[in-house]
């Protein structure tokens, strides 16, 4: 099973952008998916593969953070 967290776009460049995911930035590649700035998705192998509406991700956040 994978546990998937949501991470915010903080910044792109090309199809490569700065994700943050709880604090900590990755790289994503977003040749998959049509995503801006500010933008939640989920990744997978260092992909986007979905966009997360920003309350479900928000919400989502929440619940980690009480289950860890």
């Amino acid at each position: 099973m994978c546990l998937a967290f949501p991470g915010k776009i903080i910044s792109i460049h090309k199809k490569k952008a700065q994700v943050d995911f709880n604090g900590e930035i990755r790289e994503i590649d977003l040749s998959l998916l049509d995503a801006k700035k500010g933008d939640y998705i989920i990744a997978n192998a260092g992909f986007a593969i979905k966009k997360v509406p920003e309350n479900e991700a928000i919400e989502t956040l929440k619940l980690l953070k009480h289950e860890i």
